[in-house]
């Protein structure tokens, strides 16, 4: 079996390639960096990934490294605000109803730490100078430091980032733009402060968020630079300083780290051509509001790697993984379009967005935590547990609230919850009640793994329909929904209309 190259080496990619080793797939991952990253760009980890995670089998380490942000606090006017709980907006949607602050130098080096137990290490220092794609598969021209290397793989997939020389080499076009605002970002030092908060500043001529980074006191700062001060040459804290503590209330000590940047938005045209992908910020760069880049990038990998996984063992055919990018890029320019929207609300430094940030954010804000609707509708999209597939045709069905192509709900009772299931990350099928007629015995014939849980109020919650049964794919998403009524030959039909292998696969690596 060829190798599948990987490149980049940041969350995105060392999830790809995780994946793929832990199914049986030859990996070779690289990086033009001579190492780790010692800076931590994104701190947050979400329901959705952290769900992921315990399917790789290491959530509960990452939440013990990290430290869970339970409540945001918000402050307008130099008057502190509304306050509202993660963990009950969240309560009851996901085993983790909180944002996980875990900076990404440690959230890398943790990842680095798994790839390593499967026996895969980084090419560190090596950089992917071009490629062919030959049709049955791809040759690369790889150069470290003074060598260089002509491999064969069975496909590239480009983790590498914004300034992607895989889609460099595509020549596929990145469309969007960039912000005309400055914005800061520091490590500092912040007494007072509570470990568990997210803190949101709002003023007219500005914004400030603050986030705890570790348990010694250290924070990380996010805000606009104030205007008349971004023109200048060179900034430092001490040209935001006044105005950042201002936003939020606490005054800062010592400041670690310190830099500026401008904010882009782009969404690449497309995410394949032939035997070459790419995925995260290669794919789509979007503003920071909500926190949404590392976490889509991570959601791409797991989209993409099971399902290469799967073709290369002859257990779908390549027709899979046309459904990546029908999957994938219509959620990335959504994704783009509606966090650019919110961030010039935020950010834009006409006399209204500076009016709403004051006066209609927060009133907005506190009408919306008001209702559960609401609430758990705002923990959904900023966890990404809202996300679906139901507009690509390879997922069918409804039964219930529930569609082909939604995340499987959780569903968590005395006895236990549904997603410890979903650990082998292999198609399964949950029934909740009794099965219909018929489809425990076309699940057998298929080799499916059936796994039947008794009806409750919680799966009534979530919007399962009773008696019900949902096709699983790997990556926790319904393939196909089938209600009481229907019959079990849909079952069969979907699984050969789409020559899928959905028999219990040899247990993955750990």
């Amino acid at each position: 079996m060829k190798p599948v190259l990987v490149v980049g080496a940041g969350p995105t990619g060392l999830v790809m390639a995780l994946v793929l080793a832990r199914r049986g797939v030859p990996v070779h991952i690289i990086d033009a960096k001579e190492g780790p990253a010692e800076e931590s760009r994104a701190m947050g980890v979400h329901a959705r990934t952290l769900e992921f995670y315990r399917q790789f089998g290491f959530a509960e380490a990452v939440v013990d490294r990290g430290m869970a942000a339970k409540e945001i606090r918000f402050r307008a006017r130099d008057r502190d605000g509304a306050r509202f709980s993660l963990r009950v907006m969240g309560a009851g949607l996901s085993p983790y109803p909180y944002m996980l602050t875990f900076p990404q130098d440690q959230h890398e080096r943790f990842l680095l730490d798994r790839l390593a137990d499967l026996g895969v290490a980084v090419d560190w220092g090596a950089t992917l100078e071009d490629f062919v794609d030959r049709g049955e598969e791809v040759e690369a021209v790889i150069r470290s430091g003074a060598s260089i290397q002509r491999s064969v793989y069975a496909y590239i997939i480009g983790c590498d980032g914004a300034h992607s020389r895989v889609l460099e080499v595509l020549g596929i076009g990145f469309p969007g733009g960039s912000s005309e605002q400055m914005f800061y970002v520091a490590d500092a030092m912040v007494a007072g402060a509570a470990h568990d908060v997210l803190y949101l500043g709002l003023s007219g001529d500005g914004l400030a968020l603050m986030m705890p980074v570790r348990t010694t006191g250290s924070y990380r700062i996010f805000g606009l630079v104030p205007p008349g001060v971004g023109a200048q040459q060179s900034i430092g804290w001490a040209d935001v300083g006044d105005h950042s503590e201002s936003l939020l209330g606490f005054s800062v000590g010592q400041v670690n780290w310190f830099s500026t940047y401008h904010v882009h938005h782009r969404v690449a045209e497309r995410f394949r051509s032939g035997r070459v992908f790419i995925a995260g910020d290669a794919g789509h760069i979007h503003s920071p509001a909500g926190g949404q880049g590392m976490k889509t990038g991570i959601g791409d990998a797991v989209n993409l790697s099971w399902k290469i996984a799967d073709v290369m063992h002859e257990r779908a055919d390549s027709g899979l993984l046309d459904t990546y990018e029908r999957e994938r890029l219509p959620f990335a320019r959504f994704l783009v379009a509606t966090t650019d929207r919110a961030f010039r609300v935020l950010v834009d430094d006409g006399r209204i967005a500076r009016a709403a940030r004051v006066h209609l954010v927060p009133r907005i804000v506190s009408t919306v935590m008001r209702f559960s609707l609401s609430r758990r509708l705002f923990f959904k999209t900023f966890s990404q547990t809202r996300i679906s597939y139901r507009r690509c045709s390879f997922n069918q069905g409804k039964a219930g609230a529930l569609r082909g192509g939604d995340r499987l709900p959780w569903i968590s009772t005395d006895q236990g919850d549904n997603f410890a299931a979903l650990q082998t990350m292999s198609w399964q099928l949950h029934n909740y009640g009794r099965p219909a007629n018929g489809v425990a015995e076309a699940a057998d014939q298929l080799g499916l793994p059936v796994h039947r849980f008794p009806w409750s109020d919680a799966a009534h919650r979530a919007g399962v329909q009773r008696d019900a049964s949902y096709l699983v794919r790997p990556d926790g998403y319904v393939a196909l929904a089938l209600g009481p009524t229907d019959s079990s030959d849909e079952l069969t039909r979907f699984v050969e209309l789409r020559h899928l292998d959905v028999s219990e696969p040899h247990a993955p690596s750990s």
